[in-house]
């Protein structure tokens, strides 16, 4: 595998922190680098290059009518995973854009969520060799009696961050 990039080495140079204030900087970090993952208050649990967890605590601000996680928070989290293993692995030189998506509630959330996105080895390295292409992240959220209330599928794509711009009519 090549040299990691630009936000794997950003997300690195944490390790030289306390181990206990590495999840708090990771989170600053990241927030900031996204804000709207700061406004839900999504918590950055494990970013590796093939691998990303990432949680969301069952509280009011992303509550739906009955008291779960609200869709589109269920949605913001399983994006962010799916984003983060991509933007870990994509070449500097290349922009990742979310291509599609599709979520179905399967049943009613219990608590907080997690969302743990794997990529695979061949994915890692197709982004590393092709300057443009797409790939579809596996990813899961389980809730915290263990159970999937939400089955959904990302695909990913990567273009060339110096892609000439679409002419106008």
């Amino acid at each position: 595998m090549t040299a990691a990039n630009r936000l794997a080495r950003t997300l690195s140079k944490l390790d030289a922190l306390p181990a206990a204030l590495r999840p708090l900087a990771r989170n600053a970090v990241l927030r900031r680098a996204v804000p709207f993952t700061g406004t839900a208050r999504l918590d950055f649990l494990r970013l590796e290059p093939a691998v990303a967890e990432i949680a969301i605590a069952n509280r009011r601000p992303v509550q739906n009518h009955i008291g779960g996680v609200h869709a589109a928070a269920m949605s913001l989290l399983a994006e962010t995973a799916t984003g983060m293993v991509v933007g870990m692995n994509v070449r500097d030189d290349c922009l990742p854009l979310c291509k599609s998506m599709h979520l179905a509630f399967k049943k009613r959330a219990t608590g907080g969520l997690r969302a743990r996105a794997v990529l695979t080895e061949q994915q890692r390295q197709l982004m590393q060799a092709e300057p443009k292409g797409e790939v579809s992240v596996q990813v899961t959220v389980t809730d915290e009696a263990g159970l999937n209330p939400v089955e959904c599928e990302f695909v990913w794509a990567w273009v060339p961050k110096n892609a000439p711009a679409p002419a106008k009519n």
